[in-house]
Formats: C-alpha cells, structure tokens, sequence
C-alpha cells in the first residue's frame, strides 16, 4: 500500500467520522433540546462543520480520484471505480440537498424561526442519514479496495 493510498483512507475515515458523530450523536442530541436552544446550537454547529467538512472533503476526493489513476488495473480497481461513484454521489446530496438547507437555515432567528422549520429539519434530518451513509459506505469500500490492492 502506497502513501496515496494510506493518505486517501485517511481522510476517508475522518469524513466517515464526522458523518457519524454528525448523524448518530449531535442530531439526536439537538432533537432533545427545547426548539430555542435547540435551533441556537445548530447554527453554531453548522458553522463549525461547514468549515471542516469541505477542508477533510475536498482532499478526500482528490485523493479517491487519484488513487483510482495511479494504482493500476489491479483486484481493487473495481471498487475503486465504486468508491469514486460514492463519493459522487455525496458531492450531489451535499451539494443540491444540505447546502440549500444550511444557507436559508442562517437568515432564521432562534426566537422566532419560519413556521415550517420543523420539517425543514426532517427533510434536512433524512438527507442527513444518506449523506453519513454514503461516506461511511465510501470508506468501507476503499478500505476494502486497499485490502485487494
């Protein structure tokens, strides 16, 4: 295994954690908090990711991408291909789903939000459990290719 791909699967699971920590330990935590509070840490913990997702994002890409070129037509290349297409996948959701979402969710104020916000949050919360998905998935498939070589 190369330092490409080393630094590939690296970043790889640093998105698949995020996704996680995103989608199976802060959403449930905010869903518990009275709708003010709730809707105040929100906006504070989208901030925080909408800078760190894009910096683990963007490199992971690039290095799938690269990967994929530069490690031959061996037994993982197959996977490799599967592994891009995921990522692809979760450019789109995040790009034409929670994106949207996320600007119009900073113009609400906390004390007085749009009538709909709850089901805003729904639609944001199902988005959100393809887009964890999708990154785990990723992983899981480029470390799988990894293994194959």
């Amino acid at each position: 295994m190369n330092g490409l791909t080393l630094a590939g699967l690296f970043l790889s699971g640093l998105l698949a954690g995020v996704e996680l920590v995103v989608r199976y330990g802060i959403h449930p935590a905010l869903m518990s908090l009275p709708d003010r509070t709730h809707l105040a840490a929100r906006h504070e913990i989208v901030r925080i990711v909408r800078v760190i997702v894009p910096i683990i994002l963007i490199p992971s890409v690039l290095l799938g991408i690269a990967v994929l070129i530069f490690s031959g037509a061996g037994p993982g290349l197959a996977l490799r291909w599967v592994g891009v297409g995921i990522y692809a996948a979760y450019l789109m959701v995040v790009f034409f789903g929670t994106v949207p979402i996320n600007d119009a969710f900073f113009d609400w104020d906390p004390d007085a939000p749009p009538a709909d916000w709850k089901r805003v949050i729904a639609r944001w919360a199902v988005i959100d459990i393809v887009r964890s998905s999708l990154a785990i998935l990723a992983f899981a498939i480029f470390l799988i290719a990894a293994w194959l070589g």
